[in-house]
């Protein structure tokens, strides 16, 4: 059996097996049919840099490209300047909708010669009493067209209809954790992206991904599910190639007069990748946080998602070794998962930040990264003294013995810990868009398979948050990705712990 086809069989069962009853999650779909979530893809460009940077540079661009239909989901939204770059370009593209409509001959006015375009904007996460006064209802909130400039930051909706857009503003969220965390574009159903930046003024490094394909479709059954926007068979719309035509000689990036932000840190693969194998990772928002935070107390079993269910899989599948890169590291599921991972043999390297959002870990975990991180090294530590201890108590047997005891007791594998930092020239300088945390999210094992999207190894994505993830199995994708975080991270990263005897051994790292 090929390793794509073991881990979907144990990765399907897992999630059958834990979720007999699965009709309260939102959206339910994922754990009552898994296989739904099991498609192809053609990874388009895969992008390293600040939020900012990666809408100014890959989605602002691609909503400006837009033929019919625009679906913008994120988590924040906040003043911002990537806030104001989006409404710069919702305008830019209205204004060349109008000219380009005002400009047809009467008889070709009308739908046939510029359809509407419908824009859909999902968020959950504006300010703190937005949160507190939400609706609790699964249809969320809908924004009239009156506050899209005075709190949302949007153009006048006189501009939009103007250029024959129709636009629509919806918010999620559920007290008293449950923000809907994914992050995703979809244009004209046939390209999107998946960044892990939100619409805010947080100069953190971010990725972003861009497919097409089949896992598109499944993408927009995530959607449907969630917002509630399209029946789940309309998978395409009718954008035909002289439309497109049309509109592709109109919408001229070069002199639209649209900024860029640029970033120190950004990086961009364009990939001549073939089909490959990918699969949807949903965790469905549960209300129960299922905190226990007395000491003695054994923590609970995170909810079976795909997304969870997919990342404990691949640590347990893992043979050689494990990149995780995340914001937090909070969860404990995870950190049981790693020493397991460990304990076979299996190289871990973990990359996190330091003393981000401190107070949010608290709120939905009890706990912070640090104080995780130290437990976490701890516990390998004993790992190390217990291995060293048997190996010392081996010497006296015959060699014959030792042999059989080495051949059955794998060795530990090794462990790196980095702290992520701004790079320190551009910090002193203040050079704009210079990262000064990391919110990517990437997880790669055994060169062979790589997890982006939107979920964290924190409390908060593994139990309340709603997530989304994409798990691709390809090595030449897990090399490209690879290659484009190795470079954004060259001298961004504090070495806080490594068990390998050469403390140089890792380029990219400083000690302090």
């Amino acid at each position: 059996m090929s390793s794509l086809n073991r881990f979907q069989a144990s990765w399907i069962n897992a999630i059958q097996e834990s979720n007999s009853n699965c009709s309260t999650d939102f959206p339910s779909y994922p754990c009552s049919d898994p296989h739904s979530l099991v498609s192809t893809s053609r990874p388009r460009s895969f992008e390293v840099g600040t939020g900012a940077s990666i809408y100014t540079y890959s989605l602002l661009p691609a909503i400006l490209q837009a033929k019919e239909e625009v679906i913008l989901v994120t988590c924040f939204w906040a003043p911002s300047s990537t806030l104001t770059a989006l409404s710069d370009t919702l305008k830019q593209l209205a204004r060349l909708r109008k000219d380009y409509y005002s400009s047809q001959e009467p008889a070709h006015m009308g739908h046939e010669a510029l359809p509407p375009l419908n824009i859909r904007i999902c968020f959950s996460s504006r300010s703190f009493f937005q949160k507190l006064f939400h609706p609790s209802s699964k249809a969320g909130y809908t924004y009239p067209p009156s506050k899209w400039v005075s709190q949302l930051g949007l153009p006048d909706p006189r501009i939009l209809e103007a250029g024959l857009i129709n636009l629509e503003v919806k918010s999620l969220f559920f007290l008293p954790f449950s923000v809907m965390h994914p992050k995703f574009l979809i244009i004209d159903r046939h390209r999107a992206w998946l960044p892990s930046c939100n619409v805010s003024r947080a100069p953190w490094l971010e990725c972003c991904v861009e497919i097409t394909g089949e896992a598109v479709a499944s993408l927009l059954r995530f959607y449907h599910g969630v917002w509630g926007q399209y029946k789940e068979d309309s998978t395409r719309l009718p954008v035909t190639a002289d439309l497109g035509r049309q509109l592709d000689g109109v919408v001229d990036l070069h002199r639209v007069g649209l900024t860029s932000i640029q970033s120190p840190a950004r990086r961009l693969v364009s990939l001549q990748l073939g089909t490959t194998p990918t699969i949807i990772l949903p965790s469905s928002h549960h209300r129960n946080p299922r905190l226990r935070p007395l000491p003695w107390q054994q923590y609970p079993r995170p909810p079976s998602t795909p997304l969870n269910c997919a990342i404990l899989r691949l640590f347990a599948m893992a043979e050689k070794k494990i990149y995780l890169q995340t914001p937090n590291l909070t969860s404990a599921a995870v950190i049981d998962s790693l020493l397991g991972a460990l304990d076979r043999g299996v190289d871990v390297t973990v990359v996190t930040s330091k003393g981000m959002m401190v107070l949010e870990q608290l709120l939905t975990g009890g706990t912070t990264t640090s104080w995780c991180l130290r437990s976490f090294i701890k516990l390998y530590t004993k790992r190390q003294r217990q291995s060293s201890r048997s190996a010392s108590e081996s010497t006296g047997d015959d060699s014959n013995a030792m042999s059989d005891l080495q051949s059955q007791c794998p060795s530990l594998g090794s462990l790196e810990v980095f702290y992520f930092h701004p790079l320190p020239t551009n910090q002193k300088l203040k050079v704009p868009e210079e990262p000064v945390h990391s919110h990517l999210k990437l997880t790669m094992v055994d060169d062979e398979w790589v997890v982006l999207g939107s979920g964290n190894m924190d409390r908060a994505s593994w139990f309340t948050s709603q997530e989304l993830g994409i798990l691709f199995q390809s090595k030449e994708f897990v090399a490209e990705v690879g290659d484009a975080v190795s470079q954004a991270l060259r001298g961004r990263l504090t070495l806080l712990f490594t068990s390998k005897n050469d403390h140089g051994s890792s380029p990219n790292s400083t000690r302090r």
